[in-house]
């Protein structure tokens, strides 16, 4: 069955085929949000409200040559907009819940160099305005393709490639400045 069809299923209440669509784009919402948030807790929080909207508003959706993904995508980004503004949260985690880099054979200082490497970039990176940070997760986490993340962000292709040249600008920037 193509998507289309499941899509049509679930649209008519059919909660399998909607469980389709879910098993089919849960982990990529769900590290769309994670990236956007830096929490994990909340990061399932908000996947599970991305989908509980999906699924009361999933006969309202209309495919006019844009993808399922982009309407759940859009979805999270409304959310994850809402979380931050209506918050003023302090970027808290507790320190068991850090991300562990550790590899497997590779000595400890290296794995916290890489560690302390990463963490500096997420921190410009966090710094960047919404869109920089959704075109950013979109291209490098998900792997999508300019045209895809056009369609996700409603731009066209050309306006995601100058805001991708744009954005590695100012991390460039931005990361130089922390060198200095």
């Amino acid at each position: 069955m193509n998507e289309d069809e499941v899509i049509a299923l679930a649209a008519r209440g059919d909660t399998e085929a909607f469980s389709v669509l879910y098993q089919r784009y849960v982990n990529r919402i769900y590290n769309y949000i994670y990236y956007r948030t830096g929490n994990p807790f909340e990061a399932e929080d908000l996947t599970s409200r991305v989908f509980h909207r999906a699924l009361n508003h999933i006969q309202r959706y209309d495919n006019r040559g844009i993808p399922f993904s982009a309407w759940l995508y859009r979805i999270a980004h409304n959310l994850v907009a809402n979380w931050h503004r209506d918050s003023n949260r302090h970027r808290e985690v507790p320190i068991e819940d850090q991300p562990r880099l550790v590899h497997h054979g590779e000595p400890p200082e290296h794995a916290v160099m890489n560690h302390q490497e990463l963490e500096r970039l997420m921190k410009v990176i966090r710094k960047l305005p919404a869109e920089r940070q959704q075109l950013l997760i979109l291209k490098f986490v998900e792997g999508l393709s300019n045209a895809e993340i056009a369609v996700i962000m409603m731009r066209s292709e050309g306006a995601i490639k100058s805001l991708y040249h744009r954005t590695l600008l100012a991390l460039r920037n931005e990361i130089e400045k922390t060198e200095e």
